[in-house]
């Protein structure tokens, strides 16, 4: 691989606004130089762990990530605290607890029906599905060999990039997440977000709570009606 790519390579991370794939790294080289340009997918490994040692020997505040199958710019973990304080997630983007709630259990038990769901929760789930599904952070795989056949719900490449992840196996592991809840700095980011986020997701957790009680009701009405 020419040693110019590794700046054309920088470029094309940093200019997508969305983790992009090695493919469309060498696509786009490829279109540009022509398709016996010779560039790999190790090329773009080799070249990004490159990057990234430039960047720890600068002292640079950025990395390369390898999330959603794909690279992005961002910043370091240490100053994540320092980001979070100052540019907090849009209200479109945020999530009730009870989507997280229902997003956490898909994450670590799918493909997941909504009968599975409903037993572990304990309430109605149809609006937070919907909401999900709305957002692009679950996806219906396809239907489960069961009484009903009920459709299954998975996480998508969504879920991946908004939670910064590589691929699914990178979620931590239970005991982790008792490691992570013990932190002080978690505990202190927690509360500093429940205190901005409380009158932002007051609204919509009661369009929430009356839906899957409505939907609770019209379930009931419907099971007395056929038992008469």
């Amino acid at each position: 691989m020419d040693s110019i790519y590794k700046s054309v390579i920088e470029a094309l991370i940093f200019a997508s606004d969305d983790p992009i794939a090695s493919k469309e790294i060498i696509d786009s080289i490829k279109e540009i130089d022509g398709s016996d340009t010779e560039i790999t997918d190790d090329d773009i490994d080799l070249t990004v762990n490159e990057l990234n040692a430039n960047y720890e020997q600068n002292g640079n505040a950025f990395v390369i990530l390898k999330i959603a199958h794909g690279y992005v710019h961002a910043t370091k973990p240490e100053h994540a605290k320092y980001v979070g304080y100052l540019s907090s997630e849009k209200s479109k983007r945020r999530l009730s607890p009870a989507a997280l709630e229902t997003l956490a259990i898909i994450a670590y038990k799918q493909p997941l029906t909504k009968p599975e769901l409903e037993t572990i929760r304990g309430v109605n789930s149809d609006y937070t599905l919907n909401t999900l599904l709305e957002k692009n952070l679950i996806t219906i795989q396809g239907r489960a060999e069961t009484v009903g056949r009920p459709l299954l719900y998975v996480t998508t490449d969504e879920f991946l990039k908004y939670f910064g992840l590589n691929a699914i196996t990178d979620l931590p592991k239970p005991r982790e997440i008792e490691e992570i809840m013990k932190d002080e700095d978690f505990q202190e980011q927690k509360r500093r977000i429940m205190m901005n986020g409380v009158e932002e997701t007051a609204e919509e957790e009661l369009l929430e709570e009356n839906s899957e009680n409505e939907s609770g009701l019209e379930s009931d009405f419907e099971d007395e009606t056929a038992t008469e």
